[in-house]
């Protein structure tokens, strides 16, 4: 419980007077091996943010931290003691979502290649190619390049004093995205995203096949005998 206490309450100080930053690492990850979560505080703008990034590190450049909306909440304690409690109770409540969003996406891993019919890639990049519906809980998603689908962990923004974030997992595909409670079952979500793929499609087609009679009607009335009015 000590080296516990000793890792949350790790600093690594930047400027004491103006900011400072703390480093939490989260090891033994089911799929991302380990996780290195950062809040940084800035008195000069009144800020405390968190960030997420691959991997145990010591430094971490600002291209590699992907910002959650997870911040400590430190006003309500009455002395040091107190603030230092109220940090490693929130600090540990997002490190246990990190942990459960990590091996939740580890056990999707095997459904997602079984219902795409091809390998499954873990992408760790800190921008993805697709806009989500929720932010992100950490820089790691499956993904299933022949299907060009991602499936990734999004949690809700709130302080951690609220307690942890709510937390799920997102199925993205070109312009379709739906997220699904995190303790669902993988194999039922992914068919029922399945499904949903088929009716945007014939919706999208549908939608196409409209604006296509649409303008081959508005070519039709520009011919030579069309009169417009006005």
């Amino acid at each position: 419980m000590t080296d516990e206490a000793d890792d949350l309450l790790q600093r690594a100080l930047l400027d004491a007077e103006a900011s400072a930053s703390v480093a939490v690492k989260v090891g033994d990850l089911a799929l991302s091996e380990a996780m290195t979560l950062i809040f940084h505080g800035r008195r000069d703008l009144g800020t405390l943010q968190t960030y997420v990034a691959n991997g145990g590190r010591s430094a971490v450049g600002a291209s590699e931290l992907l910002r959650v909306p997870c911040d400590l909440d430190l006003a309500e304690a009455g002395s040091r003691d107190e603030a230092e409690e109220l940090y490693a109770e929130q600090a540990r409540a997002l490190r246990d979502a990190i942990v459960a969003a990590d091996t939740v996406l580890a056990v999707w891993a095997g459904p997602l290649a079984a219902a795409t019919g091809s390998d499954v890639a873990v992408d760790r990049s800190i921008e993805l190619n697709v806009k989500l519906p929720a932010h992100r809980l950490m820089p790691v998603a499956l993904s299933a390049p022949e299907r060009r689908m991602l499936v990734a962990a999004v949690c809700g923004a709130r302080t951690l004093s609220q307690g942890p974030p709510p937390l799920g997992i997102v199925c993205a595909q070109q312009d379709l995205v739906h997220v699904y409670p995190l303790s669902d079952d993988p194999a039922s979500c992914l068919e029922d995203f399945e499904e949903r793929a088929a009716v945007h499609a014939r919706r999208t087609a549908q939608r196409l096949d409209h604006q296509e009679a649409s303008v081959m009607r508005f070519l039709e009335l520009n011919g030579d005998d069309f009169q417009p009015t006005g």
